[in-house]
């Protein structure tokens, strides 16, 4: 009889976290429960046979009796400025690989920073923003640019509904702010860059069913940190739809609400993913429902491909450089429907 892989869930009892678990499941492995409520891993624990270790950053002792035994571990617990990095430590004491789900840029960028080399030296696998917002940007990023080795630009722009905001999500942002001393950022010139200039707002193009919209530029997300890892594209800049811009930054803006009985809210989204090389452009587009439950077949999928060898690379990589982008974006059929070039279809052309 085979044993169903053992995953450790950081942050099991969040918003995103509940879906990774519940994926998880449905994926055949067996998640192991974590986070720092003991109080709140218990009731998710119970009657499903699944086991809560509760555990804390600032005990690195609980962390390794977390992750004991398991395959990997995904990290779901924000603000990822404060669990990144001992959660990572863990698993490279541990032996086994590391997905985040982290939109922060400053944590990201402070995870390819800080844990490259010694992830490297050490044959391991960290995965940083294996999540809608820095996975999934990288991984139609990756597709678009097909044959290309470099490109002078990528622009991706999301086109949301709307945006209700979990309390992880404001906690993280407001994290964000306070590190950029409530500067804006960006990436040009092959660099990030802090200004404290003012948003623009512009038309962008979004193709069918959505339509052209305003948004705004500049409204940067963690695209800025895992595109320009592993590709040559010295501009990234990312969009954000004028509705779902004013609902974050809204403080009465609710949680998101089940829409069904899997828990997805509402939410609609299209993530529509521009390079440009020269006069030549290439897109790849995603559309789907509930940006924070699509995170979960995202996260999921990923440790499914390392734990089956289905790799490209040791170290802190993001999810496009680690792996095969068109594949991968493939399998997420039918969480997400994809284009690339125009064509529609519920999978990605290779």
């Amino acid at each position: 009889m085979t044993t169903a892989p053992r995953i450790a869930v950081y942050g099991a009892y969040g918003h995103t976290g509940r879906f990774v678990v519940a994926e998880l499941r449905e994926r055949g492995f067996a998640p192991v429960l974590s986070g720092r409520d003991a109080g709140k891993l218990e009731p998710l624990a119970h009657g499903t046979g699944l086991e809560a270790r509760p555990a804390s950053v600032d005990d690195p002792a609980s962390l390794d009796r977390a992750l004991a035994g398991a395959a990997a571990v995904v990290n779901c617990a924000g603000p990822f400025a404060t669990t990144a990095a001992p959660v990572i430590e863990a698993a490279l004491r541990a032996g086994i690989p590391y997905v985040d789900v982290a939109a922060e840029i400053e944590a990201n960028a402070d995870t390819f920073t800080h844990f490259t080399d010694r992830a490297r030296a050490a044959g391991a696998l960290v995965v940083p923003a294996m999540a809608f917002y820095g996975g999934l940007g990288d991984l139609l990023v990756t597709a678009a640019m097909g044959d290309w080795t470099a490109a002078d630009e990528a622009h991706i722009a999301y086109g949301l509904s709307g945006w209700h905001p979990t309390a992880g999500t404001r906690v993280a942002g407001a994290v964000s702010r306070q590190r950029r001393n409530g500067r804006g950022v960006r990436y040009r010139n092959g660099r990030l860059e802090y200004h404290r200039d003012d948003l623009p707002t512009l038309e962008w193009p979004f193709p069918a069913p959505m339509g052209p919209r305003p948004v705004i530029g500049e409204f940067t997300m963690a695209d800025v940190v895992t595109v320009p890892s592993h590709l040559a594209v010295p501009e990234v800049r990312t969009y954000m739809a004028v509705e779902a811009a004013r609902d974050v930054a809204a403080p009465d803006t609710p949680a998101p609400a089940a829409a069904d009985g899997s828990g997805r809210s509402g939410q609609t989204f299209l993530v529509d993913a521009v390079v440009r090389s020269g006069a030549v452009e290439r897109r790849a587009v995603a559309r789907g429902r509930d940006i924070y439950a699509v995170t979960a077949p995202l996260a999921v999928e990923a440790l499914d491909r390392i734990l089956t060898g289905r790799t490209r690379a040791t170290g802190v990589v993001s999810a496009g450089a680690v792996f095969d982008a068109p594949d991968f974006l493939r399998a997420l059929s039918p969480h997400i429907i994809l284009e690339r070039d125009g064509a529609a279809s519920g999978a990605a052309r290779g």
